[in-house]
């Protein structure tokens, strides 16, 4: 399924720059936020693998897993832009992005709950 293949490579991606943001962090002085940025990336990135697994295997309902995959994609991206954006131009991606983001990733994981109750047996 091509939306399945979309996710992937946005995961491969988060994935990708999750590691560079933590790079940046451990060497970079007053570099906190990316800490953060890179986790959020890192764990959303797996998370976006998991639920196509799950998707895949049958075991989510197939509508509301991938728009909950496709939260967890755009939620990670405001959250991590958000704060890679303070970091190094000082100011944000507009006003309240990574507190959306976070909310967004959060909706993405009830609605990964939702999948499961609902997914045919």
């Amino acid at each position: 399924m091509a939306a399945h293949r979309l996710l992937i490579g946005l995961a491969g991606l988060m994935g990708a720059a999750g590691v560079a943001l933590a790079a940046a962090s451990a060497h970079g002085a007053y570099a906190s936020r990316l800490a953060s940025a890179s986790a959020m990336l890192l764990f959303h990135a797996s998370a976006i693998l998991a639920t196509i697994a799950l998707l895949t295997r049958g075991l989510l309902h197939g509508g509301i897993g991938i728009v909950a995959t496709f939260g967890f994609a755009i939620g990670a991206a405001l959250f991590a832009g958000d704060l890679t954006l303070r970091q190094y131009a000082g100011h944000a991606l507009f006003p309240m992005a990574a507190p959306t983001g976070g909310m967004v990733m959060i909706a993405s994981w009830l609605a990964v709950s939702v999948a499961a109750v609902v997914a045919k047996r």
